[in-house]
């Protein structure tokens, strides 16, 4: 009996053991001629989904509304920010569960590939890296450089530990893994290439691993030996020709086309047809080639996650909160018109007797009539302790990676041009508590004519940091904040005292009731409720506000900008609740507002001017 009894108990340990998740394996090759999945040819019919642009609540939602518009597979970028984001301290929990997200896909019938590479672009803040990594100056990242390297490395093993297991030949649904993403327009460094193939391997990715570029830039992005993908929107004899002359042979993957384009402060939303989609895509999925659509689903680009473009030919631009990307499913998880012309067009492509399932119902929306801030608070109640410097030190040198940061000094009697040299990257400047004007990376001003009338006066310049740059040859000069020095007449200003405002949490902020009395002439930061006998999606009208953040039930939903586009911020249903809900908004242009509602549908195309206050000598009002 006892033999009996231990021999159960030992077949339950076994059963415990297995993973819910576990299916039946899998084999996945890249042919001569085509992928082939269990040996049979097999298409791609993919979508990219960022999990982080998206509420976890959410995403078995976006999940099937991608499988049901007849796509077979997603594409995944991971950052490495949201994984790490303290040096050594790792999460992959909550939002951050990128296993719970890949297991997900497998069980709405769609196949992954994985695009981890510690660098996404993807118009992200610092195109996925770490903050930290820039703490110390010299540090290149996207290089050999052993620093990067020894935590690169740590990262990728965190990786390998959570979704290893879920490669096609475990049972999982991963079949290729990207080793590096559009290296050809930074570098050719066949080494560092190699180098990034060896630490993927090593950390136990062995399903097939690939590259990808434009075709202009391919030789220097393509690794020998390594399969290479295309990226663009080029006609199907440009893909073939590309990859035949890399590969040396098909099959053949377009690892990023896109539906339109992202959005940036200030600019034009980026919209395209139907139509003109259908007419690109129907004839590249005639030719038998595989391709990924950037973005399916864009989301949003929650907290201080946007990142943001700048090159010499080109202004800083920080990308929106907004990441709609004018996609098939559009930020709120629902169809549009693309999204059934597409459904309809792979159809005829679907292997026989294959199915694509119904579309699911649309998610509602709501309006929430206006309610009143009625609680405020300043950056003066809530001042940290100081951090003195004879010169201002950068957001990394105080170690902090997003938000805002006050600097404060003394001037001495006179006038002239104060100058922030290389401001990183908008900046309110006061006098006295005065506010003066403001400075903005995006066009350049950096300077704003000061007259003190006695000596000590003191001159506080609030930092934004917009996000760092996501792409291109200044990934490396991404340090955020004051990160030069400050003149006044021509002199540099010395001696400073320097406060940091991450805005990790609101519910720590000191309130008080709201009175007509107030005037405030620096940053503002106010609460309000409203109360709901029901839940559903909502976006908050903030276009009669300057410029700012907002936080829903402790959720960070984003900023807003008045020069829009973007003048609306989703909030997701799952954010709320029923009876009262808490907003904080933090406002930094126009001190008085204090009334908000939310409408049933977005505004993101609302183009304003840009928004200027106080006295401006020898400064410019509008741009």
């Amino acid at each position: 009996m006892k033999k009996a009894l231990f021999a159960l108990f030992a077949m339950l340990l076994v059963q415990l053991s297995i993973p819910v998740w576990a299916q039946p394996k899998h084999t996945f090759e890249i042919g001569e001629k085509a992928f082939l999945l269990d040996g049979k040819p097999i298409q791609f019919f993919c979508g990219e989904i960022h999990p982080y642009r998206v509420p976890a609540e959410y995403w078995k939602d976006r999940l099937q509304m991608i499988r049901a518009m007849g796509m077979n597979s997603i594409s995944i970028y991971m950052f490495w920010n949201v994984h790490e984001p303290q040096k050594g301290k790792y999460n992959f929990s909550g939002s951050a569960d990128i296993a719970r997200f890949v297991k997900l896909a497998q069980e709405a019938g769609l196949w992954v590939i994985l695009r981890p590479s510690p660098y996404a672009c993807a118009e992200w803040e610092f195109g996925g890296y770490p903050w930290w990594l820039l703490k110390e100056k010299d540090v290149k990242v996207r290089s050999k450089d052993p620093r990067f390297i020894e935590v690169y490395k740590n990262y990728i093993a965190q990786v390998a530990k959570h979704l290893a297991p879920l490669q096609v030949q475990n049972g999982g649904p991963i079949l290729m893994v990207q080793i590096e993403n559009e290296y050809g327009f930074y570098g050719n460094d066949k080494e560092y290439l190699a180098l990034n193939r060896d630490i993927f391997k090593n950390a136990g990715f062995t399903c097939n691993l690939f590259t990808c570029d434009p075709p202009y830039v391919i030789d220097n992005g393509h690794l020998p030996g390594t399969y290479a993908a295309v990226n663009g929107g080029m006609k199907s004899k440009a893909i073939i020709e590309t990859q035949n002359r890399i590969n040396g042979k098909a099959p053949y993957f377009v690892s990023e086309w896109y539906p339109a384009w992202f959005d940036v402060w200030g600019k034009k939303h980026h919209t395209a047809s139907p139509e003109s989609m259908v007419a690109h895509l129907d004839t590249i999925f005639k030719q038998g080639i595989s391709l990924n659509m950037y973005m399916a689903h864009g989301g949003s680009n929650f907290g201080f996650m946007n990142g943001s473009n700048y090159d010499t030919n080109l202004p800083f631009q920080a990308q929106t909160q907004s990441y709609d990307y004018d996609a098939p499913i559009n930020e709120a998880g629902n169809a549009t018109p693309k999204y059934y012309v597409y459904r309809k067009m792979v159809e005829k492509y679907y292997p026989a007797g294959a199915t694509i399932p119904a579309v699911p119902e649309p998610k509602p929306s709501m309006s929430i009539p206006t309610f009143t801030l009625n609680e405020v608070s300043t950056l003066e109640a809530n001042r940290p302790k100081a951090i003195t410097s004879d010169m201002p030190l950068s957001f990394e040198d105080i170690n902090q990676g997003y938000g805002y940061v006050l600097y404060e000094s003394k001037l001495p009697e006179g006038k002239g041009w104060l100058k922030v040299k290389e401001l990183r990257d908008y900046a309110i400047v006061m006098l006295d508590g005065k506010r003066l004007g403001v400075l903005n990376r995006s066009f350049k001003r950096d300077s704003i004519w000061v007259e003190t009338t006695k000596p000590n006066q003191t001159i506080s310049i609030f930092v934004e940091n917009l996000g760092r740059i996501n792409f291109g040859t200044f990934l490396n000069d991404n340090r955020k904040g004051i990160t030069k020095e400050v003149t006044f007449a021509g002199n540099t200003v010395r001696g400073w005292n320097i406060y940091g405002y991450p805005f990790t949490r609101v519910d720590n902020i000191k309130f008080r009731a709201a009175k007509a009395s107030d005037k405030f002439e620096g940053p503002v930061v106010r609460r309000g409720t409203f109360t709901l006998d029901k839940v559903a999606d909502t976006y908050l009208n903030v276009g009669s506000f300057g410029k700012g953040s907002v936080w829903v039930n402790g959720h960070h939903v984003g900023r807003y900008w008045s020069i829009g586009p973007q003048q609306t911020l989703y909030i997701p249903a799952p954010w709320l609740k029923k009876g009262k809900n808490t907003v904080v908004v933090f406002e930094l242009l126009k001190m008085t507002e204090d009334k908000l509602s939310a409408i049933d549908h977005p505004i993101l195309d609302d183009v304003r001017q840009e928004m200027f206050v106080g006295p401006t000598t020898g400064q410019q009002i509008i741009e």
